[in-house]
């Protein structure tokens, strides 16, 4: 797992008026099904701790910023996400943590899924034995 491989650079229109960052058809790896936003983080709390076992995510912070843990079970990485023109690819099976929160954070997330509680892995070692099953087969 690479940092390129994972972020995405999303189309920016500047004129006068400001900037506008653009995410749609083939910008996106999938399909929109839900878009929701996190906001009002204290600094020192987390968001995420999980991993999806069928949605996948772009998440992206559109004000302050904060650190995204991505890990595939075989690597760990930290990317610090501060540009509203740049969202990270999380693929199902991904766990995933949002932590360090700059104040005045917006975070929006899209997701290729409606919610599903059933759909989370909330274990890391769970995740962990999970992600040893699937790389033995």
């Amino acid at each position: 797992m690479k940092t390129e491989e994972i972020l995405i650079d999303f189309p920016v229109a500047v004129d006068p008026r400001g900037s506008l960052a653009i995410a749609e058809g083939t910008a996106l790896p999938f399909e929109v099904k839900r878009v929701f936003w996190i906001y009002d983080i204290a600094e020192e709390k987390t968001r995420g701790g999980h991993a999806h076992t069928s949605c996948e995510e772009i998440v992206i912070a559109v004000a302050g910023s904060f650190d995204m843990v991505v890990d595939d079970g075989l690597e760990r990485m930290v990317v610090r996400m501060d540009s509203p023109s740049k969202g990270i690819y999380i693929k199902k099976n991904v766990w995933c943590e949002l932590r360090n929160f700059s104040s005045g954070t917006v975070c929006v997330v899209l997701a290729s899924e409606p919610y599903n509680l059933n759909g989370y892995m909330k274990d890391y070692d769970e995740f962990k034995k999970m992600k040893n099953c699937l790389s033995e087969k």
